[in-house]
């Protein structure tokens, strides 16, 4: 069947090798919705890699988007907070938005944020319409979240051919890439000219398959919005101030008073969830040797990482919205530069002289923020531009009057309904962007600047300031009221940082995440300078 036959009642038809689908017209684009890309992840497939999904009989209706993946919904909302029911652990789909002419279009794969413990592809401010419109062929992908996406244990190691376990969550996006591979052609879509793309979690996802020998091949440019280069549990080992991957699954059992793998899948999800929440389980990717074989800042270190174009940034306003990452003031100016001189030693002075005492709320947030975003994304946009590769450096500095009125200028994720121009919707308690011709053409820069990068790997927009590449004295592009080209992003942060977790990596039992400024360990001097 060839795929632009339509339906008896026009809606858009698609013939893959797994069988056929019918999906939605939106003006010019073919909407798909709810791809099933892999088997139900239940029963015994719970804790196991994806498998590819069967061929069906007749035609899928992929009209609607799936089931989100399983997580834990608070009772109390906030900034971030949206209706992504229903859930179920039958999750593993993907939507696809079209060009109705697109012939080896290129394509925009998007992974969620959340923390890796929430989201969905289902999310308001994800839909792909916008940036369809400029050509490309969009993919928004669902995976495994939290400890259904996460947890490794020993009996889950040894049930492997690989001898691992964890990272199904990861393995999810290797399989919706493989899914891309090879069926995004019949949408229209190039599987040569692949933009993996994703923001905070999504973000980090995006790194660790940058890093993963199991997605090389399946993408050809990375786009990285707020990703932090946080350290990661191993396998079988304490290391880096975390327990071994496979001790937490263990406790975990013990927790919910399952004696083995059996008895955890038999407890329904909700349950599950509920107790790893109970534990304070929190997701991250496993050093397993397999699918990521060291430390991310290692892998960028060593320049071992997928060698393609990057559009990197982060937000002016990251801890504006996630104050929970940053520590309370303490009472005076004094003590809290008596607290950075015992902790950063050598490198207090830079660090008072970067984050000053003279207004502690600002300059905690501002620690915070670089520590996490500011750091990942130099450090990411100086490891590719030595691999060779162009990368495209940003900082989100816009406000608007609701968000700069609640405190929120540039807060994190702020920047989605931009480059996806959804401007116009969100959760209920997101800062009402104001719908006016400025907003939509700062919107339709954004979006412009993305789809060009997709398209050819240079953010390039007819009228708006040239986006020049990293390695060009250090420049980068401020997304302001308007965006402003710039060099030298916030001198001496990267270096600050790079300093920090440099020391921290050599001690072997520190970890580098949001324990920065007034909670951070003692940083003491790495053994032969090996740190600047």
């Amino acid at each position: 069947m060839d795929n632009q036959q339509q339906a008896t009642d026009n809606r858009p038809i698609v013939e893959l090798s797994v069988g056929a689908l019918s999906g939605a017209n939106d003006g010019a684009l073919r909407v798909f919705r709810g791809i099933p890309y892999a088997e139900p992840p239940t029963g015994a497939n719970r804790w196991q890699a994806p498998k590819p999904r069967k061929p069906w009989d007749g035609v899928f209706d992929a009209a609607e988007f799936g089931a989100s993946c399983p997580q834990v919904v608070s009772d109390v909302p906030n900034l971030y907070t949206n209706d992504i029911s229903p859930f179920s652990e039958d999750c593993l789909t993907l939507n696809v938005w079209a060009p109705a002419d697109a012939r080896n279009a290129p394509v925009f794969v998007w992974i969620h944020g959340g923390s890796l413990l929430k989201g969905a592809s289902r999310e308001v401010y994800y839909d792909g319409a916008k940036l369809a419109e400029q050509g490309l062929v969009v993919v928004t992908i669902n995976y495994r979240l939290g400890v259904l996406g996460y947890m490794a244990h020993p009996e889950l190691s040894a049930e492997s051919p690989l001898g691992i376990s964890g990272n199904y969550g990861l393995l999810d996006q290797v399989e919706a890439l493989k899914w891309v591979r090879d069926h995004i052609g019949a949408f229209g879509g190039d599987p040569g000219n692949v933009t993996l793309a994703g923001e905070s979690a999504g973000a980090l996802s995006v790194m660790y398959l940058m890093a993963s020998p199991a997605a090389t091949g399946l993408f050809h440019r990375a786009i990285v919005q707020s990703g932090y280069m946080i350290n990661m549990p191993d396998l079988k080992e304490s290391r880096h101030g975390y327990p071994a991957a496979e001790a937490v699954g263990s406790f975990l059992g013990e927790q919910l008073g399952a004696p083995d793998i059996s008895a955890l899948r038999n407890l329904d999800a909700e349950t599950v969830i509920q107790a790893a929440a109970a534990a304070n389980y929190f997701p991250l990717a496993t050093v397993d040797g397999q699918l990521l074989t060291e430390q991310l800042v290692e892998t960028f270190n060593r320049g071992t990482q997928a060698p393609v174009p990057l559009l990197v940034g982060f937000n002016s306003g990251e801890i504006r919205s996630l104050r929970i990452l940053a520590p309370q003031p303490p009472g005076s100016a004094t003590e809290y530069e008596t607290v950075i001189r015992e902790r950063y030693l050598d490198l207090a002075d830079e660090f008072l002289r970067l984050y000053p005492s003279d207004n502690l709320e600002e300059s905690i947030i501002a620690a915070t923020r670089d520590a996490l975003y500011g750091w990942t994304s130099e450090a990411m946009a100086r490891s590719q531009t030595s691999l060779g590769q162009s990368a495209y450096l940003y900082l989100f500095d816009h406000g608007y009057p609701a968000a700069d009125d609640a405190g929120l200028h540039a807060f994190h994720a702020s920047e989605l309904p931009y480059v996806f121009g959804t401007i116009d919707r969100g959760p209920p308690l997101w800062p009402k962007i104001p719908q006016n011709p400025e907003e939509r053409e700062f919107s339709d820069t954004m979006i412009g600047y993305w789809a060009s990068f997709a398209t050819n790997g240079e953010p390039r927009v007819e009228g708006a300031p040239y986006w020049p590449a990293w390695d060009d004295d250090r420049a980068y592009l401020r997304f302001t009221d308007r965006p402003v080209q710039e060099t030298g992003l916030l001198p001496g942060m990267y270096e600050l940082h790079e300093t920090a977790v440099c020391r921290r990596l050599a001690t072997g039992s520190q970890p580098w995440h949001w324990n920065v400024g007034l909670i951070s360990p003692i940083l003491e001097p790495a053994p032969d300078d090996a740190c600047p």
